[in-house]
């Protein structure tokens, strides 16, 4: 069942690419669950009362995803990696959005102690600040800004990540570790400004 569901992925993907508009309506209900559980991830650490919950985070993901004309998607993996990419984006806007109607105040510090990013109760301005050194990082190393991205933001394993960037797994953990290194001291340094 799941390789046929893949195999019907691919082809909408095909069609998507030829330009057939239609085909992301009907690819959505194949990947729903996908989505709701990477939308669920993003939201892990957002503070409780959020109102974006993994339902409308989809929706809007969707949205997005819908206005890019001719995406090259090629598979379920890179898609989800699209989507990935698109609902921390939409978590980005929102915690600028919060941040500005706060008028400022300061960035606090993200200290990369842990395997896993940390998750604090407030995360608008964390947003920001990974956000903001996830920039930097790619001008540094793109792929490595992807990795943390799909890795933090979309709670992508390593062979999800591997598959999704076409990369060998042993090529996501040490690109992984590398940008957790570079994030720290990142971070770090920023704390002793």
């Amino acid at each position: 069942m799941l390789n046929e569901s893949a195999g019907k992925v691919t082809l909408l993907l095909a069609e998507m690419r030829r330009g057939n508009n239609e085909a992301l309506s009907s690819l959505i209900p194949l990947v729903y669950n996908e989505l709701r559980r990477l939308a669920a991830h993003c939201l892990r650490d957002e503070r409780s009362g959020h109102t974006l919950q993994p339902t409308a985070l989809v929706h809007e993901a969707y949205l997005r995803l819908a206005g890019q004309n001719r995406a090259g998607w090629q598979d379920r993996a890179q898609f989800m990696g699209v989507a990935a990419q698109v609902m921390r984006r939409i978590l980005v806007d929102y915690a600028r959005q919060k941040t500005a109607a706060k008028r400022g105040g300061n960035v606090p510090v993200v200290l990369l102690d842990e395997p896993e990013l940390p998750g604090v109760s407030e995360r608008s301005e964390e947003m920001l600040a990974v956000d903001e050194a996830l920039a930097r990082l790619a001008d540094l190393d793109p792929q490595q800004a992807r990795i943390v991205e799909m890795r933090y933001f979309g709670g992508m394993t390593v062979e999800e990540t591997a598959e999704a960037l076409a990369i060998a797994p042993r090529t996501v953990k040490r690109d992984w570790a590398m940008a957790k290194a570079w994030l720290r001291v990142e971070f770090t340094s920023k704390d002793q400004r």
